[in-house]
């Protein structure tokens, strides 16, 4: 089977090695953390002087380890004096109290630490506390396109592109293929993996029925402005209350499992966030199109609007939505040097009122920051139009900005 490096990734781990850091790759089950995990534990074996201390918390053999004191017996008895000690455990939130384990090997000369992790919370005010801030997340996502392509050994057409908006971009489908059928009860079991093991055992979850409810809810209306008060109304309606904020807790166990993405919106006049309405994107939109169910027909605008956020994400962006007096702007993305963009997503530019909608909102923005309209009007690669710039899918999703 062919072995798939996803490069980037490796180089950032090796960029914080020998430098007194705990590295943390976090994302959502099965977006290739293990893989990453697994590659690097290879590159290290080549290196006589290294000493690998391997814990899978996914595999039995490794159920005895179920504390930090667990974890500390395990380290010591394979620990060597003469080596250089690669501690290296994928999901290392299953061990009750890690961090105090992590805390007492991590300044150790001889000692590197990568681990793996699918709960953001891993990465609490505590962990902070406890190790001064010296850890280095490292956000792994799930598939981009160029991505998507290698995985498969696809080339880069319209069929590809269509197959990849349609079954999303988990890198596990590289064994199970691109049939249909076969896609969606895979993204089902990743899908029902996370909610059962990150979601509902983490907190403690009584209402299964309604967070289940609460993640299709969100898959349908993937990039509209949500409130939890609409939320509340809605299940009222179905015939199920709820309160508010039960659905901000239930939405948040949703965010830091990285099933879902919360975006807050921003004033961009104003220059301040607002306090209520967000937006909600999917880690993998083939689980979203699973959850949603059907073809792409009737929300095609939908998911190019989640491929696109994951991908400025993926860029470097810090992402928020954009808020005007007069309308809304999909995506305002800033990064730490201070720079700016403003993007629109759509499929089709297909008429004046289309255009007028997508373009004019850019318009009305009185900065000079680059604008960019996103979509997948035919015979668009790259076109200025009036100082924005009007970009294919595909253009955007292999050549950026």
């Amino acid at each position: 089977m062919d072995i798939f490096v996803r490069q980037h990734y490796l180089d950032q781990i090796a960029r914080y090695l020998g430098k007194d850091t705990i590295i943390i790759l976090t994302g959502q089950r099965r977006v290739g953390k293990s893989y990453l995990l697994r590659l690097f534990r290879e590159n290290v074996s080549k290196d006589e002087r290294a000493n690998i201390i391997y814990i899978d918390k996914e595999k039995k053999e490794y159920d005895s380890i179920k504390t930090y004191t667990d974890l500390n017996a395990y380290i010591d008895e394979r620990r060597l004096a003469d080596k250089r000690n690669y501690i290296l455990i994928d999901e290392i939130q299953d061990i009750a109290a890690f961090e105090k384990s992590i805390r007492s090997y991590y300044e150790e000369p001889d000692i590197e630490i990568v681990v793996t992790g699918s709960n953001s919370k891993m990465l609490s005010s505590d962990l902070s506390t406890l190790i001064g801030g010296r850890y280095k997340e490292i956000y792994v996502q799930a598939l981009s396109y160029a991505e998507f392509m290698q995985f498969h050994n696809l080339p880069d057409t319209d069929d590809t592109l269509t197959q990849y908006i349609q079954l999303g971009a988990l890198p596990g489908l590289a064994k199970m293929g691109l049939d249909e059928q076969d896609a969606r009860e895979y993204q089902m079991d990743v899908y029902h993996t996370v909610l059962l093991k990150d979601v509902v055992m983490r907190n403690q979850i009584r209402n299964v029925a309604f967070l289940e409810n609460l993640v299709r809810f969100l898959a349908d209306n993937t990039g509209k402005l949500i409130s939890a008060n609409s939320i509340s109304k809605y299940m009222k309606s179905q015939g199920e209350s709820i309160t508010s904020s039960a659905i901000i807790n239930y939405a948040q166990y949703l965010c830091d499992a990285y099933v879902v993405h919360k975006v807050s919106r921003y004033d961009i006049h104003g220059r301040r966030l607002f306090e209520s309405n967000d937006k909600f994107y999917f880690e993998d939109h083939g689980i979203r199109n699973a959850l949603a169910g059907g073809t792409r027909e009737g929300d095609i605008e939908k998911v190019i609007e989640n491929i696109v956020y994951n991908h400025l994400i993926r860029l470097g962006y810090a992402v928020m939505v954009g808020q005007l007096q007069a309308g809304e702007i999909d995506f305002v993305g800033t990064k730490p040097d201070g720079s700016r963009v403003y993007v629109q997503a759509a499929y089709l530019i297909a008429d004046n009122q289309t255009r007028e909608r997508e373009f004019g909102n850019l318009r009305a923005i009185a900065d000079n920051y680059p604008k960019y309209v996103i979509s997948m009007t035919p015979l668009v690669t790259r076109i200025d139009d009036n100082g924005i710039t009007h970009l294919h899918l595909r253009t955007f999703l292999t050549q950026g900005l």
